[in-house]
């Protein structure tokens, strides 16, 4: 019968392949999974299906992996190279025969007690066509779904219907070698690893096509029955002095507003517009560290995704990464904004619920959006949002909200069944469509608000953007954090009425640290790159070669001194990344007798401030180690950790920099001695200089110290205030120094529009707070005191003598105008 497998699949191979395309998970089966290509490899599959084995043909020939239809030869013997656990079910009966593998498995280990040598890699492959989730009603689609060992007659239509979604996942190998040495015969070994294998394959089907879908009656019937609504029902009733059939049907109005209407046809028309959008308008999607999240779906992990929020692509882009990497596309927080015609049906179908900006005071929707989430949760469904609320304008990450957070921690209180961790998910472009409209926002302009016209306008819009980049952060397995910050939570009470004292510290240090991880993911592009270049250097105008030399120098540096193993970089030289950069027109480029000059104009310096601030928490240290080396003139190299060790507090808080005080000293020891190695510095006995101007290192040294002035400039702006007037009420302190940032930037062409931004000062005034370098008085007033005066002292020493002087003189203008 072999020759007939054979024949069938040589005569079926071609129309299969006209109306397949097979994606493979991962891509990098060699570092994700550590699969050897040299070595031979035994494919194990779910079902004999000769559709099944094309596409994995199809997958194995684009990965450069062993033909899965060619036998393999082990000395005079010839190994099949594709085993199957079942076979397909039959037309009319429905059921599926065992195949004949367990025998097969016993053959070679029985091979390997013959020859030690023999060692061949087991690869378990599960294929899919389509991600359709079950229903726990039937109805005519179930024609095209993919069950796990569907008859050919049903693998007709399913072919020729999803033949352009087949997904073809490979699994880490296992050792028959290593198999053989485990107790028991040969038969017993080999049963046992058929039960793993079947058990596999179920999980594999789970994290790629998700739970059972949940019926609009079933959804409605478990929100409105639960003990929060009822309860929140008849407080709506009792103080409203409404009917009981009212509220219920404002509770139901709440819930239609809310859920989500997952379709997953919509989402497969979705990826094939997506995917010529992306070809259209970006040269290529970089996604790291997806095999961290694969493995927590294989585990049976409930997955919160808890992304940065740049822009509305943002939506699109993580559901679309998501779905490509072979794991259920996630159910999505949106803002009630977005639920506009005809785009909010088309978000809904697609996952999105809708939540509201506020819903303070309004018990019942509260309790309406709670039990929605929590019942997500339980059902298994991966969730999705955003911890800042909203798109960040300045490219900096905003404060997060803890809302859906606190939320979230609730829900696991009352008890979820499976273990629920959040992934921090970093995203970046090295163009953002919004920034235009969010450099006009921070000016005082009013956001507009969304509308269809918008959203048609940008499309007609749409242009070359560069690289997307999107990283998967170190996930938070919500148990293990609950267990290190608060004792004993599983026995405390779940109430969302009564709170416990634990849960708001708690939650806040959970935002931060999501936060915290999704900066130690971060990508480094080669528009952040040239922007921060750029913005450092006088009149934003350097020579070409200038550019490629400082970028070479950050990323040799970064390289030697990793900010974390998360972070991805160009694997470019700085030639070939500004010649890269300089094709999104951006930047200009004027040509003289000495070479190319690169420079930014006024209004395009003020929008790549956006990208410079996405990698703002990568050089704050070694931008502070050269600005105290070029402040202070070769110093002691005590007095430079010294002075960091003082600051770091401050940039932590603002910049979100994942190490705490002691991993940030020895990294911040690590950088110097790596700056001086690559000649950035210049170490003389205890002390640290910089390199001599002759040395091409010493404009890239100087453009380091120059990233982080108008940081040290805010710094001195609010702790000059303090000193002057010697005590502020909070509001009081944060409008001065946004007044004053102001005018220091107008007279002095500072570009960021974060130099002045609220988020930003409030979040520096904290910081000052909880270090206790400023005081507080009884009455709340923020006070200067000792400390404060020798940390102004310190920064003032360290920006640039005239920035010192027009400062002074603007609070002496200050002073005067009060009095």
């Amino acid at each position: 019968m072999v020759w007939l497998q054979k024949l069938l699949l040589a005569i079926i191979s071609t129309p299969v392949k006209w109306l397949v395309r097979a994606n493979s998970i991962p891509a990098d089966i060699e570092n994700e999974l550590g699969i050897d290509k040299s070595k031979p490899i035994i494919y194990l599959l779910r079902t004999n299906s000769l559709t099944d084995q094309v596409a994995l043909k199809m997958s194995a020939d684009a990965l450069g992996l062993p033909d899965p239809t060619k036998p393999i030869k082990l000395g005079k013997r010839d190994i099949k190279s594709c085993l199957f656990l079942q076979q397909p079910q039959s037309v009319f009966r429905g059921t599926s025969k065992p195949t004949s593998i367990a025998d097969d498995f016993t053959r070679l280990f029985r091979l390997h007690r013959k020859d030690e040598q023999v060692d061949l890699q087991i690869v378990p492959v599960s294929i899919f066509w389509g991600r359709a989730p079950g229903k726990s009603s039937s109805g005519w689609s179930d024609l095209l779904a993919d069950r796990a060992s569907p008859s050919w007659l049903r693998k007709i239509f399913i072919v020729l219907f999803l033949g352009r979604d087949n997904f073809v996942c490979y699994s880490k190998a296992v050792s028959s070698k290593a198999m053989t040495q485990l107790k028991g015969t040969d038969e017993e070994i080999a049963h046992k690893l058929i039960r793993l294998a079947g058990t596999h394959f179920h999980r594999k089907r789970q994290t790629l096509t998700g739970p059972t879908l949940l019926e609009r009656q079933d959804l409605n019937n478990a929100i409105l029955g639960s003990d929060s609504v009822r309860k929140a029902i008849e407080e709506e009733v009792k103080h409203k002095k409404v009917s009981n059939d009212k509220a219920r049907a404002t509770a139901q109005s709440y819930i239609n507003e809310i859920a989500a209407d997952y379709r997953e046809g919509l989402i497969r028309i979705g990826d094939r517009i997506l995917t010529r959008i992306w070809n259209k308008i970006y040269d290529g999607i970089e996604v790291g560290n997806a095999d961290k999240v694969r493995e927590l779906a294989q585990n049976g992990h409930e997955i919160i995704y808890v992304p940065c929020h740049r822009s509305h692509m943002d939506y699109l882009l993580l559901t679309y990464v998501i779905y490509h990497e072979g794991l259920v596309t996630p159910h999505i927080a949106a803002g009630i904004n977005l639920n506009f015609w005809p785009v909010g049906g088309i978000f809904r179908r697609g996952g999105a619920f809708f939540i509201r900006r506020s819903f303070a005071g309004n018990k019942l929707y509260t309790a309406v959006f709670r039990e929605y989430l929590e019942l997500l949760f339980n059902r298994g469904y991966s969730v999705k949002y955003y911890a800042e609320g909203g798109r960040s304008r300045t490219g900096r990450l905003l404060p997060p909200k803890t809302g859906m957070l606190a939320m979230t921690v609730q829900a696991v209180t009352k008890g979820i069944n499976r273990p629920v961790s959040i992934v921090p998910v970093y995203i970046g472009y090295e163009h953002v469509m919004e920034v235009g409209s969010y450099l006009k926002e921070l000016k005082g302009s009013t956001k507009k608000k969304e509308s269809a016209f918008q959203i048609f306008s940008a499309i007609r819009k749409l242009k070359n953007y560069g690289h997307g980049f999107l990283n998967f952060g170190e996930p938070i397995q919500l148990n293990n954090f609950l267990d290190s910050k608060v004792e004993d939570w599983r026995s405390q009470s779940a109430d969302p009425d009564k709170k416990p004292k634990w849960l708001t510290p708690t939650v806040n240090a959970l935002a931060n640290e999501v936060m915290l991880r999704i900066n130690q993911s971060a990508a480094i592009t080669g528009m952040s790159l040239c922007a921060l270049c750029l913005l450092s250097a006088k009149k934003r105008a350097m020579s070409r070669e200038e550019l490629e030399t400082a970028i070479d120098d950050y990323l040799n540096l970064l390289r030697a001194c990793p900010y974390s193993a998360s972070v991805s970089m160009p694997a470019l030289s700085g030639k070939e990344i500004v010649t890269n950069t300089l094709k999104l027109n951006k930047i200009a480029v004027t040509q003289d007798s000495f070479g190319e000059i690169v420079s930014l104009e006024r209004s395009n310096a003020v929008a790549l401030t956006y990208y410079r601030n996405n990698i703002m928490h990568l050089v704050a240290l070694p931008g502070l180690i050269a600005a105290i080396v070029v402040a202070h003139q070769s110093p002691d190299r005590t007095v430079v950790t010294t002075l960091v060790r003082q600051l770091y507090p401050l940039l932590q808080r603002e910049l979100f920099i994942h190490m705490s005080q002691d991993a940030a000293q020895h990294y911040v020891e690590q950088l110097i001695s790596a700056m001086v190695n690559q000649g950035l510095l210049v170490e003389d006995g205890e002390k640290i200089c910089a390199p001599p101007a002759t040395s091409p290192q010493s404009y890239s040294l100087w453009l380091l110290h120059r990233s982080v002035q108008e940081t040290l400039h805010r710094y001195a702006i609010v702790l000059t205030l303090l000193e002057k007037d010697k005590q502020f009420s909070r509001g009081a302190l944060e409008k001065q120094g946004r007044l004053l940032a102001e005018r220091l930037s107008a007279l002095h062409g500072i570009s960021s529009p974060e130099f002045y931004d609220k988020n930003v000062l409030s979040t520096f005034i904290n910081a000052l707070k909880e270090q206790k370098i400023i005081g507080a008085s009884e009455d709340g007033q923020l006070t200067h005191c000792a400390t404060s005066e020798a940390l102004r002292h310190e920064i003032v020493g360290l920006i640039a003598p005239e920035i010192q002087q027009r400062l002074e003189k603007l609070l002496h203008e200050t002073e005067q105008k009060a009095s």
